[in-house]
């Protein structure tokens, strides 16, 4: 009795860790699950980390400088020798000094005047982060479609092997009615080695779909940080889409929402202030400091405060500074033009992708049309069969024919969401 109970105890367990290792997701689980796990997404945020921090660098520049500096020496002769010499004495008196000493002293520098070098440094810094934002943001739409990609194309199999399951329920009844047929001699052996090389055929497709459903799974759990996870995956209305007129946009208008636009956007921006910091390299720099000094190289303690000025000149710089503004100007130039052509490229993309989606939907419409139609062809055969007025073989073709229209059917849909997914990333969606 006590084994009994045992035994009901640690199959109930082994239920629970069954089901709870088999929870459903949905495609929006799947996507949150890829935000938070993707390791090409995690290494992006590092990289918007860095640019975070390169920011606040470049923002210290605008302090002062300070640096503390200090020697101690001791030489093998006095560095310094002189005779000094004096009206009343009738010979010079030899002197030696700083044989050995200390010195040290401590310096602030506050930039006054860079050309602007600081200024605008620090803007590109600012601009180095948004676009490290704006990329990460980029990483994260071509996750979040390829995570779309992978789920429907398991959700496209599983219809498959729905597909495969109609069939071998199909072919059991047939097998069945020629095995009757065979047995009152109205059919041949021959008919039913037909049915049944059918039955291995179909057996032969399961094989196949339920590999590419293992391996589907696996990358989709590699995606979203679930590897060796059993995923059972939810069908969110996969056979009866929407129409795509209600996510229909002008391209003119989304094209400003998307990433890849606002990248261009910051190219330009960064140009214009890369120009302002080669203009301000070919200006004066204006600096003032201050500092406290200290030395010992005559046996006594010498302290003392200095505050000073700088001025600084590239002159022969001049001669090549020039080209280079004329050189970053081009460049700003080029990035205006490079923003334009990628613009009218992604409005062509957008009407590309509209296209194809519109086809999509329309594949779907005309293959649900073929289903019906083979539908009643396999039915009105099967009649015609048991009749006796078709043979087997119009009944296996009626068969196959709508196998092969679900199957056009169920490869329409994915193709359908995953164009769809395509065309909301493309206008910013």
């Amino acid at each position: 009795m006590k084994n009994s109970l045992l035994m009901l105890g640690i199959v109930g367990m082994l239920s629970l860790t069954l089901n709870a290792s088999a929870q459903p997701y949905t495609l929006e689980a799947c996507k949150n699950l890829a935000l938070e796990n993707n390791h090409q997404l995690q290494s992006r945020h590092l990289e918007s980390d860095m640019a975070a921090q390169t920011k606040r660098e470049a923002l210290t520049h605008f302090f002062p400088t300070i640096s503390a500096t200090g020697m101690v020496f001791n030489a093998n002769h006095p560095t310094v020798q002189m005779d000094f010499t004096l009206p009343v004495l009738p010979t010079p008196i030899p002197m030696a000094l700083a044989k050995h000493g200390l010195m040290g002293g401590v310096t602030a520098i506050q930039p006054v005047f860079a050309g602007g070098q600081i200024y605008n440094s620090n803007r590109l810094a600012r601009i180095n982060e948004d676009v490290s934002h704006f990329q990460t943001k980029l990483t994260e739409e071509e996750i979040l479609q390829q995570v779309e990609e992978y789920f429907w194309q398991v959700i496209s199999l599983q219809e498959r092997l729905k597909t495969l399951n109609a069939v071998e329920t199909q072919l059991k009844r047939i097998h069945q009615d020629v095995e009757v047929a065979v047995q009152a001699g109205v059919s041949t052996r021959n008919d039913l080695l037909r049915v049944e090389l059918r039955e291995q055929e179909i057996e032969s497709q399961r094989l196949k779909v339920e590999n590419g459903i293992s391996t589907s799974k696996l990358l989709l759990g590699q995606y979203i940080g679930c590897m060796g996870r059993e995923l059972e995956l939810v069908d969110e209305g996969f056979t009866t889409p929407e129409s795509p007129l209600s996510i229909y946009e002008e391209a003119s208008t989304a094209v400003k929402r998307r990433t890849e636009y606002q990248l261009l956007n910051k190219n330009v921006e960064a140009r214009k202030f890369q120009q302002r910091v080669t203009v301000g390299k070919n200006l004066p720099n204006v600096g003032v400091g201050a500092g406290y000094m200290y030395h010992d190289l005559t046996g006594q303690d010498n302290q003392f405060g200095v505050v000073f000025a700088s001025v600084s000149l590239p002159i022969s710089a001049w001669w090549g500074g020039s080209h280079a503004i004329k050189r970053d100007k081009l460049k700003v130039r080029q990035a205006e033009i490079e923003r334009q052509q990628n613009r009218e490229m992604m409005e062509v993309e957008i009407h590309q992708c509209w296209n194809e989606l519109q086809e999509a939907y329309k594949q779907i419409l005309l293959a649900q049309k073929s289903i019906d139609s083979s539908t009643e062809n396999l039915r009105l055969n099967n009649e015609y069969f048991r009749a006796g007025t078709v043979s087997l073989s119009d009944v296996l073709d009626a068969q196959t024919l709508l196998q092969q229209s679900r199957d056009q059917h169920t490869e329409a849909c994915s193709q359908y969401r995953i164009k769809r997914a395509q065309y909301l990333r493309v206008t910013g969606r």
